[in-house]
């Protein structure tokens, strides 16, 4: 049995003693494994996980989807309260991280750096490689290419190397896919490098149709042919048995209209649980 629970999510679900924020943190259960990925901004997802009775003091190890703020701030919390056995990041994911605003910018990045880890002795692993299995039947994915050419990244995301700012191409995101019968199970975090590339190299490098996809597909900034066609393949994972659980910065809008094409396509809020064969 494979359980997703969403500890922490823009919006609200049903039960109300949860936070919500905006950013993700999934806590995965596959057999005896236990892991997160992501981990929301702040503190929330230690008050959430009390409230869901999840023990974060058993997670086996901890993944990074990339190095935005909503996605890994609540590392930093969940390091000084647990033991960390792993940690699991993409190559660049230290980077400073800028969204420009005008002729101001904004801090996205995170709230720790390898100093933090070496002072808490956590072990952190880059993965660079197109795919590697860092437990049984648990893949992490890196490297996407870019073949969706309408699947573009705004400008406004900036990286600053050596006093200049720099396009951020997100080479850091990384996917997490577990293997099951019946197919994969995909974690997305923000799909910055593109929705569609990252859920066509699934499909290749794992040569397996697609079970499930949770997570962030960033298409709130998406507009017109880029949005209808990304729409129309989450609808055709669907149609093949998918379960597509789509959240964060997909948008409300955007989910709005997903539904009102096909009610099977959900939105994962804060609290919801997935539970796969």
């Amino acid at each position: 049995m494979l359980r997703i629970t969403t500890l922490v999510e823009n919006r609200d679900g049903e039960h109300h003693g949860l936070r919500s924020e905006h950013g993700l943190s999934l806590y995965v259960e596959k057999g005896e494994v236990r892991f997160l990925f992501d981990t929301g901004q702040s503190d929330a997802l230690i008050h959430n996980a009390v409230q869901l009775g999840v023990d974060l003091g058993a997670v086996d190890f901890v993944v990074l989807s990339h190095g935005h703020y909503d996605h890994t701030g609540g590392f930093r919390h969940l390091a000084e309260r647990f033991f960390i056995p792993q940690l699991f990041v993409g190559p660049g994911f230290f980077e400073e991280k800028y969204a420009l605003r005008g002729r101001a910018c904004d801090f996205l990045g995170n709230s720790f750096d390898e100093t933090f880890l070496k002072k808490k002795t956590i072990p952190w692993t880059v993965i660079s490689e197109p795919i590697r299995e860092i437990a049984p039947d648990i893949f992490l994915l890196s490297g996407f290419p870019r073949l969706h050419e309408d699947e573009t990244i705004p400008q406004r995301f900036v990286l600053r190397r050596e006093g200049t700012f720099e396009q951020d191409s997100f080479a850091d995101e990384i996917a997490l896919v577990i293997r099951t019968a019946q197919g994969s199970v995909v974690l997305l975090g923000c799909s910055h490098p593109g929705m569609r590339n990252m859920l066509d190299a699934v499909q290749e490098r794992l040569d397996a149709p697609i079970r499930a996809v949770l997570g962030g597909t960033h298409l709130v900034e998406a507009h017109g042919k880029r949005l209808e066609e990304s729409l129309e393949y989450l609808q055709l994972l669907n149609s093949r048995g998918a379960v597509v659980s789509i959240s964060h910065c997909t948008g409300k809008e955007v989910l709005e209209d997903a539904q009102l094409r096909d009610s099977l396509l959900t939105w994962n809020g804060t609290g919801s649980s997935i539970f796969l064969e």
